[in-house]
């Protein structure tokens, strides 16, 4: 039952839910800036430092899938609370991690047991939500989905350089508490249905499981292991590859299935998943790329970090109340067509970077980026998810936000794997030019060496201080072109998934019935 017109029982549930989705979405890049804090605080090396982002968005992305069967299960209500309970006690686990290994475990958990807040404030709104006001809605729920990774980075560098690295974890405390009281206390959608239990797919979780577990530990580590030149990423590979076409073909033959891809005969809802997946990768890789260059080629802290980041946060605000007045003047089709083209256009300014941008260098492209993204995610909310029926909204909406999440984990992995092989080509590149025959660098390095050696006293010292300068320079270079290899990357998804826009159709109005 809708109940649009009594504003306090609609607007408190929802904003309590609209606060655990947040934190949800906020903890995947809070750690953003602090990749380096925290891999010093555990000993961890950069190579495994990523997985405290990917693991906690990998956990997401099987779970979330699964919301529209445990909601019928435990009701909206006791999934919500219980994730909401679930998630603060892992952020707990986090904030006393000893070692990367049990970081990456409770960051899993984490992921793991918040997930179900995400698909649920979708599946809520259009509950709550009937005509222009599901407009609203479907933007308060973009800007959410855009801000929290826009300004993780910065609350993080914030936190980890006033209290510890360990305090961004520790700040879930009270507000998860909070959201857990106050959906069991407000919220009151459905009942919960025992009966579900005898009918889920229990082979179909598994094989989904597996499929995207091994799928995202090839990604993440096949750079690490020379791919499939390694036996595990081989195995695991086929794993994926053979989990995935047996889940399919498991689930478009099971008649309840626990994701409902035969939702995706609508065309709208089958674009506006390919377009949830490549917004993705580009909103975490982005995020992923920009505090990792500043940390590890600028040498920035994470408070520094957070600001020269900010720009994104703050633009993703300002594009709200201009999104709110244009969705009801144009067509969402052409708004999120220009979206995408202003997100692909940032992408290749920041892949014009160079080893001494800082904040003034990455504002306007952040700005190109931040501004958009409520054009990017609200109207995939509206055309996708507003193009199919109540029945059906359930697990179609943990099959859309899944996708988001699986561009993220796939975007942070290639990224690093960008990163890594593109580093050491660039480095090989460039050493082979620095040879005696290079007579600039010759006379550069025959300048740095007598400099030292007066500072150090000994000639031997000198020139292997030198030489030292000379790696770090030279890897330093090597870097930043890596970094501009995987934004270009970015760029040319965002080229070739923007025409598919086109064949949406306009969606008038909420769908009552299929």
């Amino acid at each position: 039952m809708k109940t649009e017109g009594a504003a306090p029982r609609v607007l408190l549930p929802f904003s309590v839910m609209c606060v655990g989705y947040f934190l949800a979405l906020l903890d995947i890049q809070i750690v953003a800036s602090s990749l380096a804090a925290i891999g010093g605080g555990l000993s961890a090396g950069r190579d495994q430092i990523s997985w405290v982002q990917t693991a906690y968005l990998i956990a997401e992305i099987i779970v979330v899938p699964l919301s529209g069967w445990l909601t019928r299960l435990c009701s909206t209500r006791w999934l919500f609370a219980g994730s909401a309970l679930g998630f603060t006690a892992a952020s707990l686990l986090c904030g006393m991690a000893w070692n990367i290994q049990s970081m990456i475990i409770f960051r899993a958990i984490q992921g793991l047991l918040g997930a179900s807040m995400i698909p649920t404030v979708y599946t809520t709104a259009f509950h709550y939500f009937e005509g222009h006001k599901r407009l609203i809605a479907s933007a308060v729920i973009g800007v959410l989905a855009s801000l929290a990774p826009a300004l993780g980075p910065v609350v993080g560098g914030w936190i980890t350089d006033t209290l510890g690295w360990r305090w961004l974890f520790m700040i879930n405390l009270i507000p998860g508490l909070g959201v857990a009281i106050g959906v069991a206390i407000l919220v009151d959608v459905d009942r919960p249905d025992a009966r579900e239990a005898r009918h889920a797919d229990y082979l179909g979780i598994i094989l989904m499981a597996l499929g995207l577990g091994t799928l995202e530990y090839v990604l993440e580590d096949g750079a690490r292991w020379n791919w499939f030149s390694d036996e595990t990423i081989r195995a695991c590979a086929v794993i994926s590859a053979v989990s995935a076409v047996l889940f399919v073909i498991r689930s478009l033959n099971f008649a309840t299935p626990v994701v409902d891809l035969r939702a995706l005969r609508n065309r709208n809802f089958l674009i506006a998943c390919i377009l949830s997946l490549v917004t993705g990768v580009g909103v975490f890789s982005t995020i992923y790329l920009t505090p990792l260059f500043l940390g590890y080629v600028r040498a920035f802290s994470a408070w520094q970090t957070g600001i020269a980041v900010a720009a994104t946060g703050i633009a993703s605000l300002a594009g709200v109340p201009l999104y709110v007045v244009l969705g009801r003047r144009v067509d969402l089709r052409w708004l999120m067509m220009g979206g995408l083209i202003s997100f692909g256009a940032a992408t290749w300014q920041f892949s014009l970077i160079t080893h001494d941008w800082g904040q003034h260098q990455l504002l306007v492209p952040q700005i190109l980026r931040g501004l958009p993204q409520i054009f990017v995610v609200a109207p995939a909310i509206t055309l996708g998810l507003g193009a199919l029926s109540p029945e059906r909204l359930k697990y179609a909406s943990g099959l859309f936000n899944m996708m988001r999440n699986l561009g993220g984990a796939i975007g942070i992995a290639v990224s690093g794997a960008i990163l890594n092989d593109q580093t050491n080509r660039h480095f090989l590149i460039i050493a082979t030019s620095l040879t005696p025959a290079n007579q600039t660098m010759d006379q550069v390095l025959n300048g740095i060496t007598t400099h030292l050696t007066l500072i150090l006293g000994s000639a031997n010292h000198g020139h292997q201080a030198a030489m030292s300068w000379l790696y770090a320079t030279t890897y330093r270079e090597a870097s930043t072109l890596a970094f501009a290899d995987a934004f270009r990357a970015i760029m040319l998804l965002f080229m070739v998934a923007t025409p598919l826009v086109l064949l949406m159709r306009k969606v008038t109005a909420p769908v009552q019935a299929e």
